[in-house]
């Protein structure tokens, strides 16, 4: 084992000062020292997912990532994600959908669909089921995590075409007969 070293982590967009060794998975730095408890430690070996979390908007299993890889990276957890007051999308769809029996698996489950929805914003049922195939849920909740999934996605679209059609307003303000023209 070699010896701490100081580390400055970009985690929840906030700056925060760690030392350990280089080694450290990054599952223990968050859980232990930043007392961040969405990520759950499930197996060890990055086989579970309970420990997902986002690197740059891409699921990652933090058990796995040595202290010393995450370098300038942003890392987001699942208490990064929203707020009670403002939940993301996919934790409201989660909880809209009761997808939890014993909540173990939901970091890894919410973490991966939200992955999904950063590098795919109209995913089909496919792609849906290959991002949350390697998370595992020992209760059996697979059926409703597939509805809050779907769930999620349907409310990324509507706030995508709400986005959409808010924009549309603006151009066509723009393009309106209440411009002046400026001579040269």
């Amino acid at each position: 084992m070699t010896l701490p070293v100081c580390f400055s982590l970009n985690v929840n967009d906030a700056i925060k000062s760690v030392e350990a060794s280089r080694e450290t998975p990054l599952l223990y730095i968050l859980r232990n020292d930043l007392l961040l408890n969405g990520p759950k430690y499930g197996c060890g070996l990055g086989e579970c997912g309970a420990c997902a979390v986002l690197m740059d908007g891409r699921a990652v299993r933090s058990c796995t990532v040595p202290l010393g890889a995450v370098g300038t990276r942003s890392v987001t957890t699942l208490e990064g994600l929203g707020t009670p007051e403002h939940l993301h999308p996919v934790q409201a769809a989660f909880i809209e959908e009761a997808a939890a029996q014993c909540g173990y698996c939901l970091n890894g489950m919410i973490i991966a669909t939200v992955s999904l929805l950063n590098r795919n914003a109209d995913p089909n049922e496919d792609d849906i089921r290959e991002a949350l195939r390697h998370h595992l849920c020992r209760c059996g909740t697979h059926m409703e995590i597939l509805a809050a999934a779907r769930r999620a996605v349907a409310y990324v679209r509507a706030e995508r075409a709400r986005i959409d059609m808010l924009d549309n307003r603006e151009a066509d303000r723009g393009t309106s007969g209440n411009k002046t023209e400026v001579s040269p």
